[in-house]
């Protein structure tokens, strides 16, 4: 019989968080896999579990998920655990996951602290959708990519950053996403836990004689809808009825479904519609009712 992989969540700053069953997890399985050895063992002997240990990173993820594969098949219970938080949320073990699944292993879930729900929660704003970015790219055409999505994105959003690149990073989603609405969280659950509700212009001011201290969570306010219309409603003056329903068209829309699609777009009536497209010659009779 093949073990089981146990994702165990850690604390992220506060060790009270660490659930009992993570604890007794760790304790029962026969390896742990572990982000940095050197700061788990610290976690390890806090709780008295002295299970063997071996390091699980970005850097050694795929060959080492062999290893732990090989280990799993051999019948030998594994946990994962990260520096702090979930296993494979922006993290190397989605790879492990992904390896097990398709070696017919099983995958279990120890919930605990997360720190982009933390963020989240702490805010100040929408918790009802939202999308989490984790780190931006660092490959500039990668990250220009993200940034270019995260325009018109009307969810929250989540992204992680360290302190020597945050100034970096606000700049660059205040050029890309305009000013919005933002909350910095720094040191979740630790002593020194600063929530900072602000925007992107506010933060950059105050980074500007202020050096950031500590691991970041950014929580970005989304585009509202209205706003969303309001520049959709502009693209579309921008250009002729004839070009707008042409869109459609090539899209094997109907002249009739077209005519509706435009009308809502432009904000007029389907009438207005119609109208327009006599007047410039366009055979749409009968097309109204």
């Amino acid at each position: 019989m093949a073990g089981k992989l146990y994702l165990c969540a850690t604390p992220i700053g506060n060790l009270g968080d660490m659930t009992p069953r993570v604890a007794e997890t760790l304790n029962m399985v026969d390896l742990i896999a572990a982000e940095d050895t050197r700061n788990s063992i610290r976690l390890l002997n806090h709780f008295d579990i002295h299970t063997p240990m071996t390091s699980y990173h970005e850097y050694n993820k795929v060959e080492k998920a062999k290893y732990l594969i090989g280990q799993l098949n051999d019948g030998k219970n594994v946990a994962l655990i990260t520096d702090a938080g979930t296993p494979a949320i922006s993290d190397p073990g989605e790879v492990l996951v992904k390896l097990c699944y398709e070696a017919g292993i099983t995958v279990t879930s120890l919930p605990g602290a997360a720190a982009c729900i933390t963020a989240l929660t702490l805010s100040g704003l929408s918790t009802r959708r939202f999308c989490f970015e984790g780190f931006l790219p660092a490959d500039k055409k990668a990250k220009g990519a993200v940034l270019e999505d995260l325009k018109n994105e009307t969810r929250t959003i989540i992204l992680y950053e360290a302190p020597h690149h945050l100034v970096r990073t606000l700049g660059e989603l205040y050029e890309a996403l305009g000013d919005r609405r933002a909350t910095l969280c720094r040191e979740l659950t630790k002593k020194f836990e600063t929530i900072l509700p602000t925007t992107l212009q506010g933060a950059l001011s105050m980074y500007e004689s202020e050096e950031p201290r500590g691991e970041y969570v950014i929580v970005l306010e989304g585009k509202s809808h209205d706003e969303l219309k309001r520049e959709h409603e502009a693209d579309w003056q921008s250009i002729s009825i004839e070009e707008h329903m042409g869109i459609y068209e090539e899209k094997g829309i109907g002249r009739k479904e077209a005519m509706k699609l435009v009308a809502k777009d432009r904000g007029i009536s389907k009438r207005e519609v119609y109208q327009h497209l006599l007047s410039v010659g366009e055979s749409v009779r009968g097309e109204l009712e």
